[in-house]
């Protein structure tokens, strides 16, 4: 029930009462207390949640959008938000491209020159460029983007570019240049697509970091080297690419009006599918902005109004399906009616599953014919592979100096921090703005207004001198949250509430503890072995008139859902579709859990403390920042940098646990517990700089015997 390694561990403070820990397990649970969560609630909950968090993002879209003035007073507002949310604000310098071709492969008809230039420093992108033979005039050009297909063999990848290598082909046979260029993964060099879905980097999320902006940017210089060449008619740029090169299409074409025309194919639909109906579930992180701004994806596709835009998508498809495609093209005829361009905007629909097939790149072409050259001929030739793999492949050797395999280090630039000594210097400018661009770019999903909490007490029980109590209580929507509170039965008013924050450790361990007297109020839990001797050594801490109070928030405890590790992923995947992240929905557990407290009449304005560990404490501490009148948190190890955790949108372009470590300790007291108090030496400066009193920001060794 409560951490009996500190129980008569002493330490003086202003209030003259000892410290505490409670319900902190820093050993694992012995084996036989694990124990399979009931997760049936939590997965009801969850669902409902995300239904309704998708149904608000969509109602919040292009509904209300009634005029044409309206449309473009908003406009460049929203194209500098997905700049933003593809990790290119500020918008990057255009470097030097430093193009090369490493050969040419003739055909009849065409020349296909094997290029590479670099979108930024050591940034490669390969591709081929398909030239037109006998040009009298600059022509046409097409941008042709690439879905996931990889062409490896004996460990080589050839790039997803051979595999398309026949879109490049019907184009040039049919009188536009093409440049069809590799992805980050697949590529020639190989970088990560997948992040979060397969290898657990949701520090991405920390940075802003999308893979989605690196394709972006590589879409974008693309056009800059197109239109440096002499074949190219600069004027006449369209863009095209199914499934992940059709994301690509639509990320270009909203970010950069030379695109005169777009046909994404597969490449988009909308957050009802993706986080509702689960087509997340089997996308890489390419395909996702980080999604700050909370925009369904129709905001995206009317981006690219006025300007002729074909949305190609098979009936079938099972990752892009048909009837968010329609929702989506709804929305966005709306704004091309507003243009009075209705006609520049079709839906093509044709029968088949998630495949490139022969009748979507048809009409693709007829489109670009059309808009691109003013011709309405029936299309003779078919798109046909007529290369080799190896024919098309840039580099014998890729370049010593590339970055593409670590790009989401670099891409999105961290916060430049100041140091102690000068963020002292104009601290409340600072702080002020720190705090308000946490609330802006980490917490903006956070509900404008907080809804009743609808406080209602599940049980109130006695044994053995100890009340026990359950209150339910709503933290968003859906998420209704359970609040424990423990006291010596004969206490009528404590001196101090101390909260702790639940991880699935420390769930475990009060299961254990509190059933040995309350096994019946913690029925339709998933019990472990009892721990009669852990309760009996806890209850000692009654001999102090302190309330003890515990709370799980949404994804622990009687809040936790599906724990297979496929559902763990994807159900944080979602919550960053929706602008979200887990941990910083939790931080709004916790602080609701606060409300709900003082709530009790029985705490009322008592002195509230806030304890956790790990990551569970960097939750609390930001809880505690934003949450008014937390006197104390006591924090285990804590992360020293985001890169561990909590998980937060956009926070390292804001700033780091030592810098939240000092917001938050200039209006609570904050004692961490390391072995490397050294590691906590910025905040520790600053407080001292600062001349605030030493006990705001005490670092202490954890005890001996934890």
């Amino acid at each position: 029930m409560f951490h009996r390694a500190h129980f008569f561990r002493i330490v003086q403070i202003s209030l003259l009462i000892p410290s505490v820990l409670f319900l902190l397990p820093m050993a694992p649970a012995p084996a036989q207390e694990a124990a399979k969560l009931d997760t049936s609630r939590g997965d009801q909950m969850i669902a409902k949640y995300f239904a309704d968090e998708t149904a608000k993002l969509h109602n919040a879209g292009l509904v209300g959008v009634k005029s044409l003035d309206a449309w473009k007073k908003n406009r460049e507002q929203l194209r500098r938000q997905l700049l933003e949310m593809l990790g290119l604000s500020p918008l990057p310098p255009k470097t030097p491209l430093k193009p090369e071709v490493t050969g040419r492969v003739e055909r009849d008809e065409f020349t296909v020159e094997r290029i590479a230039f670099q979108s930024r420093p050591n940034l490669y992108v390969t591709g081929n460029l398909y030239i037109p033979k006998k040009l009298t005039k600059p022509a046409p050009a097409i941008l042709y983007v690439c879905g996931h297909a990889r062409v490896r063999k004996d460990g080589v990848s050839f790039g997803n570019k051979a595999h398309y290598q026949h879109h490049g082909g019907w184009f040039a046979r049919n009188g536009y240049v093409c440049l069809t260029i590799d992805t980050l993964q697949l590529g020639e060099i190989e970088g990560i697509h997948h992040g979060t879905y397969r290898y657990k980097k949701w520090w991405w999320l920390n940075r802003g970091y999308s893979p989605a902006g690196v394709e972006a940017w590589n879409c974008v210089r693309a056009l800059d080297y197109l239109q440096s060449r002499e074949e190219v008619d600069g004027e006449r740029l369209g863009v095209t690419g199914r499934s992940g090169g059709g994301a690509y299409s639509w990320w270009v074409a909203a970010i950069d009006d030379r695109i005169r025309a777009a046909v994404p194919v597969a490449g988009v639909t909308d957050l009802q599918n993706h986080v509702v109906d689960g087509c997340v579930e089997g996308h890489c992180d390419c395909m996702y902005m980080v999604n700050t701004y909370r925009w369904d994806y129709s905001t995206v596709a009317a981006l690219v109004a006025p300007r002729p835009l074909l949305i190609s998508n098979t009936d079938r498809d099972g990752i892009f399906p048909l009837d968010g495609v329609v929702r989506i093209h709804s929305q966005v005829r709306d704004i091309y009616r507003l243009y009075g361009a209705e006609e520049d905007l079709a839906l093509h629909i044709t029968a088949g599953p998630h495949k490139d097939t022969q009748e979507l790149r048809v009409h693709a072409f007829r489109w670009f014919n059309h808009y691109l050259k003013g011709d309405d001929e029936l299309i003779e030739k078919t798109a046909v592979k007529l290369f080799e793999p190896p024919e098309l492949k840039v580099f014998e050797k890729n370049p010593a100096d590339e970055i593409n395999t670590k790009v989401s280090e670099s891409f999105v630039a961290k916060a430049a921090l100041p140091s102690p000594t000068e963020a002292a210097r104009d601290w409340s400018k600072r702080r002020d703005e720190w705090k308000q661009q946490l609330r802006d770019k980490s917490f903006r999903a956070w509900p404008a207004k907080a809804e009743p909490l609808d406080a209602k007490e599940v049980f109130n029980v006695e044994r053995n001198n100890v009340r026990f109590r359950a209150i339910d209580f709503t933290s968003q929507g859906a998420i209704r949250l359970r609040l424990y509170l423990t006291h010596r039965a004969d206490l009528e008013k404590p001196d101090l509430t101390v909260i702790n924050v639940f991880d699935d450790e420390s769930w475990r361990r009060f299961l254990a503890e509190m059933q040995v007297d309350f096994r019946d109020q913690l029925r339709g839990e998933q019990l472990p072995k009892a721990d009669r001797e852990g309760y009996e050594s806890s209850k000692r801490i009654f001999k102090f008139p302190w309330a003890m109070a515990a709370v799980a928030p949404r994804g622990v405890g009687p809040a936790a859902w599906d724990q297979s590790e496929r559902k763990q992923t994807q159900h944080r995947r979602r919550f960053y579709l929706l602008g979200q992240t887990l941990h910083g929905m939790q931080v709004y557990d916790v602080r609701r859990a606060v409300q709900a407290a003082r709530g009790v009449e029985f705490i009322g304005d008592t002195p509230v403390w806030l304890q956790a560990r790990g990551v569970g404490a960097g939750v609390a501490l930001y809880a505690a920042m934003f949450e008014p009148d937390i006197t104390r948190l006591d924090l285990y190890d804590l992360p020293v940098s985001h890169r561990e955790g909590p998980y937060l949108l956009n926070v390292s372009r804001i700033l780091d646990m030592p810098q939240a470590v000092a917001l938050t300790a200039e209006r609570s007291r904050v004692v961490i517990y390391d072995n490397e108090p050294a590691r906590w030496e910025y905040p520790q400066s600053l407080v001292e700089t600062l001349g605030w009193e030493a006990k705001q920001l005490q670092v202490r060794k954890p005890p001996d015997d934890e």
